[in-house]
C-alpha cells in the first residue's frame, strides 16, 4: 500500500484529469438526488423536546412558581383553625387518665400547636415564599435561553453527520452521456478502440440508469483492472544462468535509471547481477551506470567510447559466465523507431548475443515513457519485430496526464507489464497491480 499512496499522489495529472472530466459530464444534463437523510435531523430534535414541556411561556406569571411547593398553600390556612378545634376536644378526655404517661405530652401538644398556627407560621412564612422565586427565576431564564437554540441537531445526528441534508448529482446514461465518456477516455490517451469498449462495458446493464461520478469512476476502475490483470506479470526468472536481459527503448525512455533500479532490487533479492554499458556512444550513460553499480554493488562492464555494442555484448556474456553470474542486465542505446539503421544495429546486438547463446536473450524489455502518448504504440510494434519484445516497463507516469496509454497497450498487444516508475529513487520503480493502478488512475482509494 505505500507505493500505492505514492502512486496515487503522482498521478494526479491523469486522475485529476479523468476526475475533472468525469464531473463535467455528470454535472452536464445531471439532477440532484436527496439522499434519504433528509428526514433524519428531524429525529434528533426530541432532545429540546422536553426543554419545550417546562412553562416557558409563563415565566413571566410569578403567581405560577411559588405553586410548586405545597407547603405555601397553608399561609392563608382556614383548614389548620379549624383542626386544632377538634385536636383539644378528644385530647381533655385522655388527660385525666393517669395510666399513660404520654398524656401530659398531647397536653402541651395542642396548646403550643394554637398559637403556632396562628402567631408563628405567618412569620415564617413570607421568608420561605421570597427564597424559591429568586432561585426559579433565573431557572426559568436558562431554559428560555436553551429554548432559543433549538436549531442545533442532537448529539447523535452530529455524530452520524445528519445535520444538513447532502444531495448527489446523478446523470441518466444515454447515448450522448457515453459519446462524453468515450472523448474523455480518448482524451486521457486510451486509445479510439479501447475508449469504445470500455464505456460499451461500462454502459452494459446499466443504460438507461441514473449514475454519479463516484459509480461512474468505480465502474471504471473495475474496467480498467479487468483488462490489465492478464497483463500483470513479474519478470520471470530462469535456472539459465546467466540469464541475459536486453534492455531497448528510444532516446530519453528511462532505460538506464531502470536497468539502474532493476539491478539493485535483484542484488536484494540475493541475486548476483552483471550490468554491460552497451551505450558506447554517449558518455553520460556510462557514468550514470556506474554511479547505479556502486548503489547496488554489482560490477559494470564498460568499454572505450565509439566501440561497437555488439562487441561488447558479446564480451560481457563470456565474463558473465566466467563468474557464474545469475543475471547479465545490458543496456543499449536510445534509437527512434523510425531510424532504419540504429534499428539495424540493434538487429545486429540480438544476433551477436544469440552466437553465444541460442536461447538469449531470455527476456527483452522495452522501456516506454508515459509522456510519448500513442507514440508508445508505435514504438512497441516496430520494437516487436526487431528485438522480439518479451515484457514492457512503463517510466513517468508522475509527469503526464496520459496514463491511460498503458491500457491502451495491455488492450491491444497483451504484453507482459513487469514494472511502472513514478520517479527517480530506487522505491520508484515496483511490480505492476492492475488494481492499484486503476484506482490509482481514477481517483479511488485503493481497498
Amino acid at each position: 500500500m505505500a507505493f500505492f499512496k505514492k502512486l496515487k499522489n503522482k498521478l494526479f495529472k491523469s486522475s485529476s484529469k479523468i476526475e475533472e472530466g468525469l464531473d463535467a459530464i455528470v454535472e452536464d444534463g445531471g439532477e440532484e438526488d436527496v439522499l434519504a437523510a433528509d428526514p433524519d435531523p428531524v429525529v434528533p430534535d426530541p432532545e429540546p423536546a422536553p426543554q419545550e414541556t417546562p412553562p416557558h411561556e409563563t415565566p413571566p406569571q410569578p403567581d405560577t412558581d411559588p405553586p410548586l411547593p405545597p407547603a405555601e398553600v397553608p399561609a392563608p390556612q382556614p383548614e389548620p383553625r379549624p383542626e386544632p378545634a377538634p385536636v383539644p376536644v378528644p385530647q381533655p378526655d385522655p388527660v385525666p387518665q393517669p395510666d399513660p404517661v404520654p398524656q401530659p405530652d398531647p397536653v402541651p401538644e395542642p396548646v403550643p400547636a394554637d398559637p403556632i398556627p396562628t402567631d408563628p407560621i405567618p412569620v415564617p412564612m413570607p421568608p420561605e415564599q421570597p427564597a424559591p422565586t429568586p432561585v426559579e427565576l433565573p431557572q426559568t431564564e436558562i431554559q428560555t435561553e436553551i429554548q432559543n437554540e433549538p436549531q442545533t441537531p442532537g448529539f447523535l445526528g452530529r455524530l452520524m453527520g445528519r445535520g444538513k441534508a447532502r444531495a448527489v448529482i446523478r446523470r441518466t446514461l444515454d447515448d450522448d452521456m457515453l459519446e462524453q465518456l468515450e472523448e474523455l477516455l480518448i482524451s486521457a490517451d486510451m486509445g479510439v478502440d479501447t475508449a469504445l469498449r470500455v464505456s460499451a462495458n461500462m454502459a452494459e446493464g446499466r443504460f438507461g440508469k441514473k449514475l454519479s461520478t463516484d459509480e461512474i469512476k468505480s465502474l471504471l476502475s473495475g474496467e480498467i483492472a479487468r483488462i490489465m490483470e492478464p497483463v500483470a506479470k513479474p519478470m520471470p526468472i530462469y535456472p539459465k544462468r546467466p540469464q541475459v536481459v536486453l534492455v531497448v527503448g528510444v532516446n530519453g525512455s528511462g532505460k538506464t535509471t531502470t536497468i539502474g533500479k532493476l539491478a539493485s532490487q535483484f542484488k536484494a533479492a540475493g541475486k548476483s547481477v552483471v550490468i554491460a554499458a552497451g551505450d558506447t556512444f554517449r558518455a553520460a550513460a556510462v557514468e550514470q551506470l556506474q554511479v547505479w553499480g556502486d548503489r547496488a554493488g554489482v560490477p559494470v562492464l564498460t568499454a572505450p567510447e565509439g566501440t561497437d555494442p555488439a562487441s561488447l555484448a558479446f564480451d560481457a556474456m563470456t565474463k558473465a559466465q566466467q563468474d557464474g553470474a545469475d543475471l547479465l542486465m545490458i543496456d543499449t542505446a536510445g534509437r527512434l523507431q523510425n531510424r532504419a539503421d540504429l534499428m539495424e544495429e540493434l538487429a545486429k546486438i540480438v544476433r551477436v548475443i544469440r552466437k553465444k547463446d541460442e536461447t538469449a536473450p531470455h527476456n527483452t524489455l522495452l522501456v516506454l515513457d508515459a509522456t510519448t502518448g500513442q507514440n508508445a504504440l508505435n514504438q512497441v510494434e516496430t520494437f516487436r519485430k526487431i528485438s522480439d519484445v518479451s515484457g514492457l516497463v512503463m517510466t513517468k507516469l508522475d509527469g503526464t496526464a496520459k496514463g491511460g496509454v498503458l491500457v491502451a497497450l495491455a488492450d491491444r498487444f497483451g504484453l507482459p507489464i513487469h514494472a511502472i516508475g513514478v520517479g527517480e529513487q530506487i522505491d520508484d520503480l515496483a511490480p505492476f497491480d492492475p488494481e492499484e493502478f486503476a484506482a490509482a488512475l481514477t481517483g479511488l482509494d485503493a481497498t
